[in-house]
């Protein structure tokens, strides 16, 4: 089996969507960077790897067992093993992953840029294990609070977070279904069709709100982002930490 060493990984938690789990050159100094004194390094098929990066589904058990407690991390002195943890490629991207006990991969993050083209040469000579998966994965249904990746393509770390908080407000505002409040909103996102709004009911009001502000990300969002969440103190305070991300960091 391959081993990395000392290797830095910024943990994701609870992320089902590649998208979220953040490059090196988005790492931020209040992340909780941890070194992994050790951990399986493990060459694996496309349809595998894509199942680990994008779902919080089980894990093939032969893959479990071949790297249970194979991984170690280090704080400080002290040096302990996790159960079931890995880098895993496909040998074009690369993805760190830590069940935290599950048989899910809970905890997923990038390396950083030099070890990454480290286990690209370590697997330059080898095949891709196959393990017990039979890529026969049910299709992957997004949703409002589950972006597709096109929705999200070309934005900043701070932007996805955003946005993602501009669809948890419009998620609710969706749940409750009043028609003057779609209204409202609906006029300040577009306030040129406000003539035609009063004459539109919920469903036609609503298509009109969230198809107008699926795509990309700009101030217009931004400012209706802002209003949305207004009153809302745990999303304010998502919004708060956004305002003023610190800078990456450097290994």
């Amino acid at each position: 089996m391959l081993y990395l060493h000392d290797v830095w990984v910024n943990w994701f938690e609870g992320e089902e969507n590649g998208y979220s789990v953040c490059y090196f050159h988005e790492w931020r100094k209040s992340d909780g960077i941890e070194l992994l004194d050790q951990v399986p390094l493990l060459y694996i098929t496309e349809d595998l790897y894509d199942h680990i990066e994008n779902d919080m589904h089980d894990l093939p058990e032969d893959m479990m067992d071949q790297i249970y407690k194979r991984a170690y991390m280090r704080k400080g002195q002290e040096r302990s093993s996790l159960e079931f943890a890995a880098v895993v490629t496909d040998g074009r991207d690369v993805l760190a992953f830590d069940t935290i006990g599950y048989q899910i991969p809970v905890r997923k993050s990038r390396l950083i840029p030099r070890q990454e083209q480290l286990v690209f040469d370590m697997i330059k000579t080898t095949k891709p294990d196959t393990f017990n998966f039979e890529g026969k994965r049910v299709e992957k249904e997004y949703h409002m609070l589950s972006m597709e990746p096109k929705l999200v393509h070309g934005l900043t770390r701070r932007e996805r977070q955003l946005k993602q908080l501009l669809m948890i407000s419009l998620d609710q505002l969706h749940t409750v279904n009043n028609l003057e409040e779609l209204r409202y909103w609906l006029t300040e996102w577009d306030p040129k069709q406000y003539p035609y709004i009063r004459y539109m009911d919920n469903e036609t009001v609503w298509h009109a709100l969230y198809e107008g502000v699926k795509y990309g990300w700009s101030q217009s969002h931004e400012d209706l982002c802002v209003k949305m969440i207004k009153g809302q103190p745990f999303l304010e305070k998502m919004w708060e930490a956004e305002q003023a991300p610190a800078q990456n960091t450097s290994k």
